[in-house]
């Protein structure tokens, strides 16, 4: 997914939108889906767009390793059949003075196990 939004340290990042760009894994269970054919079976990944985008889009973050931790947990609590979710965030064009291909983070969040 591809969002332009303003985050980061400096401020012309506070100002100037940048691309930011973000892989989501998720690990669900996926039997039923997988027999049923059916979308209620499983996530909808336009829901998880819209929830991507609404983070990535909304308040600032000076840092994209809370951007990318924002990412984790709205997306834990939107869909309870989430086991864990992992986000790269990658930030390919940061206005700094020296060439490099950009700044990312990686992170995975898993969701609290419930004591029986």
């Amino acid at each position: 997914m591809s969002f332009r939004a303003c985050h980061g340290v400096l401020p012309v990042e506070r100002r100037r939108r940048q691309e930011f760009r973000v892989t989501v894994e998720l690990e669900v269970p996926l039997a039923r889906a997988g027999r049923t054919d059916a979308l209620g079976d499983t996530i909808d990944y336009c829901a998880v767009q819209g929830v991507v985008r609404a983070v990535v889009e909304g308040a600032h973050r000076k840092l994209i390793e809370a951007l990318a931790e924002d990412i984790a947990q709205r997306l834990l609590a939107a869909f309870p059949s989430v086991r864990a979710v992992s986000v790269a965030l990658l930030k390919p064009s940061p206005p700094v003075k020296f060439k490099f291909a950009g700044v990312s983070v990686r992170l995975r969040r898993e969701r609290a196990r419930r004591r029986r």
